[in-house]
């Protein structure tokens, strides 16, 4: 039964890694009435307390989708063809704060661009950075930064290891694997982080930035421990102008992967920050190790 003094939270992309892990976390700490905001809201009656249409394409369905909501979550993909996350971003920003909108939260990522002082360009990284001004600047009572990791579950999915040139299963990828550079982490505990967020404004709500990091990796000791487990992966390091060639987007990964050895993924030393984000989510996040050994079965021959 929902008490009438629970804070609504309007979750967009509540039907992916991010949105749905942070509809899930609010639901769970009971403090807050959950409105998921879905471009086909029919297809997932059952996601949230309500489901409301709204598009990011489309500015003008946000303001309706957040009237009455206390807070905001939002989350843009790069992967959708056509997508422009900083009109997006500034579309939603915009639509909050004219829907009276107290708590902005924005799923965003490290500026590489400033960072490196321009010598990496990833865009899917900086784009959803020069985003961060906007809310800063859009003058919600609260506003909070959250930064998602190099999520655990790509090493199942999109950088799964493939077959290699030797006949091993593996990575050729340009990265100097000796480095420690790779802040991982299981995205669905970006959840807890946000409700966290909300349920403390005073604590995370002035821009202060969480990520999420579970544990702080080279790829060697990434290969390791997963053949620790009973694999038996290899890495290859590979030239950035070669694996450009190897499939369309392939320059930007080499970039991205370039800028994690020079830099870190987070790009600075962000144990204070991290520190903070665990402390907020009330939790520590799971180690790689405990994730791969649900997550990545070994096969038998």
């Amino acid at each position: 039964m929902l008490s009438n003094n629970q804070k609504l939270i309007a979750v967009i992309g509540a039907t992916g890694h991010q949105g749905g892990a942070v509809v899930r976390a609010l639901q769970a700490s009971g403090q807050f009435k959950v409105r998921a905001l879905s471009r086909n809201p029919v297809k997932h009656r059952d996601l949230a307390d309500e489901v409301v249409e709204a598009d990011l394409n489309r500015p003008e369905t946000l303001q309706p989708a957040f009237a009455d909501a206390h807070g905001v979550f939002l989350v843009t993909s790069s992967s959708l063809a056509g997508t422009d996350e900083f009109t997006q971003g500034t579309a939603a920003v915009g639509a909050a704060k004219a829907a009276g909108v107290k708590h902005f939260v924005w799923s965003t990522l490290p500026d590489v661009e400033a960072i490196s002082g321009g010598k990496f360009d990833v865009p899917h990284f900086t784009r959803k950075a020069k985003v961060d001004r906007v809310v800063m600047e859009a003058g919600f009572a609260n506003h909070t930064f959250v930064i998602a990791p190099f999520f655990y579950q790509n090493l199942a999915g999109a950088m799964a290891p493939q077959k290699q040139a030797d006949g091993s299963m593996g990575w050729a990828l340009p990265l100097d694997p000796s480095v420690r550079c790779i802040h991982m982490g299981d995205i669905r505990e970006l959840g807890p982080i946000v409700a966290g967020a909300f349920a403390h404004p005073d604590q995370a709500g002035q821009g202060e930035y969480l990520p999420l990091v579970g544990d702080f990796m080279g790829f060697n000791e990434i290969v390791d421990e997963l053949n620790r487990q009973g694999h038996n992966f290899s890495f290859t390091q590979v030239p950035a102008d070669v694996f450009a060639t190897f499939f369309p987007g392939a320059a930007e990964i080499a970039a991205m992967l370039r800028y994690f050895e020079a830099h870190t993924y987070l790009g600075s030393d962000s144990s204070d920050r991290i520190a903070l984000a665990n402390k907020i989510a009330g939790r520590q996040p799971t180690k790689f190790s405990t994730w791969a050994r649900l997550n990545v079965p070994v096969q038998n021959p």
